[in-house]
Order: C-alpha cells, then structure tokens, then sequence
C-alpha cells in the first residue's frame, strides 16, 4: 500500500535522528575515571611499613592525571620526602622496567632513606661507594640515570676531567655486574688514566668482559692501552673467523650438503678423546697426565690457533666436510694446562700434520706421550 507523504516525512525525520544521535556518541568525549590515589598510595608504602612521615590520610593532591608512575612518585614524595633528590633516584618509582624485583626494592630503599634525609653511605651503598663517592652520587648533572649517575660518582674519584668521567659514564660499564664491583672499578681507573673515545671504549669493555668471563682472574695490572687494543683487534679477528667457519658449516648443513651436526659442532672423527696419566711418582704429585681431545666447533678451533699461533682454524673446511679431524694435545696439573701439540688426522686415520707452538715439531717427550695416543687409538704417525 503506498505510503502517504506525512509517513515518508516522518520516517526522514526519524533517520535524521538517529544519525544525529550515532554522531554524537562518536565526537562525544567518554567519561574518565578519576585518578587512583589509594592505589599509589599503596604501592609507595609497600616494604616501607614505619618509615612514613606524613599519614597517608593527609595527602590531598591537586592532581588530574591518571599516569599511575607520576601518581606513584607523588605518593612516595608525600610519604617520605623532607629533601629533594635527583631525579635519579625518583626515576625507579616511574619506570623500574629491566630492574629485577631486588634492585628495585635496592633503589627505592636508596630513595627513602636520602629524602629522609639519613645516610645513604650507612644504608648500604658503602659495599660499593666511598663517603665521597656516595656525595657525589647524590648531586649528578641533569639527564643522567641512575647507573651514569652511580658510574660518574666512582669516575670522578680518580680524575678531575669531568669530560672523561662523563665518557666512562655514559659507556657500557654502566651495564656490568655490581657483584664485580672490584674488577669493573679497575676499568674505570684504567680508561680515567688512559682516556679514549666513547666508542673504543665501548669495544674495549666488550673485550675486557670477554676476558673476563673466559678467566674469573683476570686483571688489568701492567697492561698497557697498546696492549689491550692488540688484543681486543685479535679477538675481532677471531670473532670474524668464528663466524666464517660457521658459515662454511651451515652450507654444508643445508639440503644436499654433507651431513653434520645441526647445532654449533660438526660430527667429527668417529675416534673418542683419550687420556694417559704417567706411573712416576713426581707425576703423581704434580697430578699431572695427559690428554688428546678432538676439536669439533669454532670457536674451539680460533682459540688452539690463537694460543699455538699458527693457522689451523682454517681448515675448519676441510673437518666439517669429513676430510680431516684435528686434535689438541695438553698436558694437565693441579695448577695449570699447556697445549703441547695440535695434530691433524686424515681420513684414513693418518696423522699428516704435528705441530707445536708457532708451528715447531715435535720434542722427544712429547713424541713419546703422541706415539702413546696413536698406538691406543689405531693411527698411524708419519
């Protein structure tokens, strides 16, 4: 039935409204929560029961913003704060993102105890700071975060350069362990004597790390900054073989390729390591035997050259296509362990390659201890 024209205008009417109305629920501003003050609250008091100096009940901020990080530092300045502080040490109430929970408890420790106007140095940052140390973390240079702030403190004990305090601050040393306050503090009184740019030294320190890490002894004591820059430019060329090696053995790990281990290592001589300890009694005291193991990865490979000095990493080709192994002979003691012989193996079982430090031959003890290891293992020496 047709409709008349007062419907249809009706019903234009009524579209008009409700498009209207969807419009403005689009453009209309939603209503906000209020900010969440209890919350804060919370939060700032949480491990700090007792050492409040306001009620938490007097607290009536002015505040429209809901950030609950600004809310949080607010509550903590309310609670605690009789001082002011650098914003270095506020900063773990907005952001304790990458902190684990015991270093942001250590932090926010450290902020309660300096806007309460105590002893930082009492309240535990003398296991890492002296008195004046801990004075100078406490008045930093604006924009520096708390580990450049801890860092300039410990910088600027041993120099007055404050260009070169800044460096060290701003370097990777910020990154390191306070568990090895005693080796790092080292570095920093090093590159405080021997400055350098930030990024040599930001090299230096992922050498020295590195160092480290190999040998938990390891000082800078008599090195020198030649010293350290040959060796950081010889662990770089390391790394480099290290990576081609690896590339030679993921080729040949790919579809139609021999087949080798999938994981950092290629298969090897089928050949297990051996061991020999002599009978004599100054043997026995010292500990000492002997052992011939097999070098199946990279890195194991760049570190026997590097330690004979001469170039067998670079037949890593040839072992991971099955073509050759190559074993490492070192005597071992109670104190230490020497390599003594690196020895390539064909694959017919042939030893064609023995070799000393700096590609010497072989000496007479050593030969013996080798023709000892040959007889054990089935390989016939040239």
């Amino acid at each position: 039935m047709a409709r008349s024209m007062i419907q249809r205008r009706q019903d234009a009417e009524r579209e008009r409204t409700e498009l209207y109305e969807a419009t403005l629920r689009r453009v209309m501003r939603r209503s906000r929560p209020p900010p969440d003050f209890v919350t804060a609250l919370e939060e700032a008091q949480r491990g700090f029961a007792g050492l409040a100096v306001r009620e938490p009940q007097a607290w009536h901020p002015q505040m429209k913003t809901r950030d609950a990080a600004r809310l949080r530092l607010a509550a903590a300045r309310h609670l605690f704060a009789l001082y002011p502080v650098p914003s270095t040490l506020e900063q773990v109430w907005i952001d304790p993102a990458g902190l684990d929970e015991g270093e942001v408890l250590l932090r926010r420790r450290w902020y309660v105890e300096a806007v309460r106007g105590g002893s930082l140095y009492k309240a535990g940052a003398s296991a890492w700071l002296t008195r004046k140390e801990v004075h100078a973390f406490l008045n930093p240079p604006a924009g520096l975060s708390f580990d450049e702030a801890f860092w300039l403190a410990i910088a600027r004990s041993y120099t007055g350069d404050a260009g070169v305090a800044l460096r060290i601050a701003r370097s990777k040393i910020t990154r390191k362990p306070r568990n090895e306050m005693a080796f790092w503090r080292e570095v920093a009184r090093f590159f405080c004597a021997n400055p350098v740019p930030l990024e040599t030294m930001d090299d230096l320190i992922d050498y020295l790390a590195e160092c480290r890490g190999r040998d938990a002894g390891y000082r800078l004591e008599g090195r020198t900054l030649a010293t350290l820059s040959r060796g950081m430019r010889e662990w770089h060329h390391d790394i480099a073989a290290i990576e081609r090696i690896e590339a030679i053995r993921r080729r040949a790990h790919a579809p139609g390729g021999s087949a080798v281990a999938p994981d950092a290592a290629w298969s090897g001589s089928k050949l297990a390591d051996w061991e020999w300890a002599p009978s004599a009694k100054e043997a026995k005291a010292r500990g000492e035997r002997f052992v011939v193991r097999q070098l199946k990865r990279a890195e194991d490979l760049v570190m026997e050259s590097r330690a004979m000095r001469h170039c067998v990493w670079s037949y890593a080709g040839k072992c991971i296509a099955g073509h050759a192994s190559i074993w490492s002979l070192r005597r071992c003691t109670k104190e230490r362990i020497d390599r003594l012989l690196t020895i390539e193996v064909d694959a017919q079982g042939q030893a064609v390659q023995v070799r000393g430090l700096a590609n010497r031959l072989a000496h007479a003890d050593e030969r013996n201890v080798l023709e000892r290891w040959a007889k054990a293992r089935g390989i016939a020496l040239r």
